[in-house]
């Protein structure tokens, strides 16, 4: 069960795809801290990789971002991501951004407008409040939309220039 978050594996809500994630590091990491700011599994290569004293290849584009401040729990350290995007397989499914969750919906193949949850105060994603937040609702299409021009989405329209062809 991933109560209280709602959903399963592979479903856009939090209960599919949120994780815990638990790292030591004496010298790097400060014993019994906790971070509640977003990173993903994208971001443990470049951030290895400098702890490492490696170099990220500069001939491709690298999603994941070094996520050292936040293990290092330096003041002030926030999620280098502006949005976290959640797919399926090759199908936009919802934009993260903060506290903010805007799951995607399809009519026509076209994006619309889905579900809003404020994730600090639902984290079971149970009350959508896109009704009463639609300035939020606009920026996170922006981003879904600016996502889909970049990375793709197969579902739509196969388009985005580092969709795979």
């Amino acid at each position: 069960s991933s109560y209280p978050l709602r959903g399963s594996k592979l479903g856009p809500y939090e209960g599919g795809h949120r994780v815990c994630f638990v790292a030591r590091g004496p010298g790097i990491i400060p014993p019994g801290t906790v971070n509640h700011e977003i990173a993903t599994s994208m971001d443990l290569m470049p951030t290895f990789a400098k702890l490492a004293g490696a170099t990220m290849p500069a001939d491709r584009i690298i999603d994941g971002k070094d996520i050292e401040p936040l293990l290092r729990m330096e003041e002030g350290a926030v999620s280098p991501h502006e949005a976290y995007f959640l797919y399926k397989t090759t199908t936009l499914k919802s934009v993260r951004q903060g506290k903010w969750k805007l799951h995607i919906r399809y009519e026509d193949r076209n994006l619309v407008e889905g579900e809003l949850y404020d994730l600090d105060a639902d984290i079971g994603e149970t009350n959508d409040v896109s009704g009463s937040n639609p300035a939020v609702v606009s920026r996170l299409m922006a981003l879904a939309k600016a996502a889909r021009a970049d990375i793709g989405d197969f579902y739509v329209d196969g388009t985005g220039h580092r969709m795979a062809k």
